[in-house]
């Protein structure tokens, strides 16, 4: 089964208008984190409470959260919960989801305080963990033995091509890891599983031990594209544990561990990273044997950065494209060419065989672990996690006649591409 063409519903653009062709790094500086309450601190009001959790839990921030605890318990995302029916609703151009994200749940919440993340540490000041919108939409709770039945019973329609565990920084995350991903293996057999980890909290024995139990790919959210801005958005700018080192010597633990091809790492472009420190990012990657995985920078609403603009389109375009030749086409960062802020300027790439690539489309979809489809097709298609509907920034669907002349024409106001003949 596949995900069906919907119908397209207008939603209302509220995207920056203002033209920018990238976001340079003094303007994308997030605020200062305020104290948190002693009261609200550690999730002490949903411990206090200790309401006990009955059945799936739908965000609501009119009453207390239950406390919910993984391994029991886990987040889903909403296109995920929208594919197994455990959630009502549609998504703009697609019915589903290839992937199963799943996130583990405490009410102490994420104990980092990125800048950029609605499940950060401040934010217990205003809302519970498990009511936090996390990219871009809300995060259902839902007991973890319900997934597996539902699964196990073919709920998924055959839609999913993979499970992806989504670590938080939190004293239980890496031993209830293990356990989720123990528990999904001795019964889901068809889905592959994926690792996002949390390297604050890991070592290189955590590392093997997550290969051992069955994992088959190992991802780590390096987030952002130099170690300045990691300490700025993840760091000590706002005190948080995570540093750019440990980050490294568990992507280097992985590219030994899981081996060529099942490893990779996030990158947001937009927080006021140059293209040439994006892609400098993902040719090492790929040097390494691993895959970048593409984010575009949106402000999530109740974070540090969300009075900040998004990334502009033509900074976003060409960094895809670029990212894609180097990843899926053997092409290298040494043959493309730079201004003196960092700027793509050329690709360094034969004209006719870039214009197909683009006419193809699926530089511009959303790069993440591969499904069964392509291997340079993400099953992690995450609908509208970094974008809404209205100004699609990755595609979780292959893109249409009008969806490639969008892209080209935003490729364009940063880059010129030269003449060009449509190829359909």
């Amino acid at each position: 089964m596949s995900c069906l063409d919907m119908p397209r519903h207008p939603v209302p653009d509220f995207l920056n208008k203002t033209p920018r062709d990238y976001n340079d790094a003094e303007s994308m500086r997030p605020r200062v984190p305020s104290p948190v309450p002693l009261e609200a601190r550690n999730g002490a009001r949903v411990k206090a409470q200790s309401a006990a959790p009955h059945g799936v839990y739908l965000p609501n921030n009119n009453i207390l959260t239950p406390a919910m605890r993984s391994p029991a318990y886990v987040q889903m995302s909403t296109a995920a919960a929208i594919t197994l029916g455990i959630m009502k609703g549609m998504m703009h151009r697609t019915s589903c989801t290839r992937c199963l994200n799943l996130l583990l749940t405490y009410p102490e919440g994420c104990r980092a305080n990125c800048a950029y993340c609605g499940l950060a540490r401040h934010r217990e000041a205003e809302r519970n963990y498990a009511d936090r919108n996390f990219i871009r939409v809300d995060w259902p709770a839902v007991p973890y033995d319900d997934v597996l039945d539902i699964m196990e019973a073919g709920g998924d329609g055959g839609r999913f091509h993979r499970m992806c565990i989504s670590m938080i920084t939190h004293p239980n995350s890496d031993a209830d890891t293990r356990v989720v991903l123990r528990r999904w293996v001795e019964r889901i057999h068809h889905v592959p599983v994926s690792i996002l980890s949390n390297p604050t909290t890991m070592t290189r024995q955590d590392v093997q031990e997550l290969k051992d139990l069955g994992a088959e790919i190992f991802t780590v959210a390096l987030d952002a594209a130099n170690p300045e801005i990691f300490d700025r958005t993840r760091g000590r700018g706002v005190a948080s544990p995570h540093s750019w080192q440990k980050y490294w010597e568990i992507l280097r633990a992985a590219a030994e561990i899981f081996g060529p091809e099942k490893f990779g790492a996030h990158i947001i472009v937009g927080m006021g990273e140059s293209d040439y420190d994006v892609l400098t990012q993902v040719q090492t990657i790929r040097d390494m044997g691993g895959h970048s995985h593409m984010f575009a920078f949106f402000p999530e609403r109740g974070s540090l950065m969300d009075h900040l603009p998004p990334v502009p389109r033509p900074q976003w375009r060409r960094v895809q494209l670029a990212r894609y030749l180097i990843d899926y086409r053997g092409h290298r960062l040494e043959r493309m060419r730079f201004d003196e802020a960092g700027r793509l300027i050329d690709f360094g790439y034969p004209q006719d065989e870039l214009q197909a690539i683009i006419d193809a489309g699926t530089a511009f979809r959303t790069s993440g672990c591969p499904g069964k489809e392509a291997a340079d097709i993400s099953a992690c298609d995450r609908p509208y996690g970094d974008s809404p509907p209205s100004d699609i920034a990755s595609y979780p669907f292959p893109l249409k006649r009008r969806d490639i002349k969008r892209v080209r024409a935003q490729l364009e106001q940063g880059l010129p591409l030269g003449p060009h003949e449509p190829g359909r």
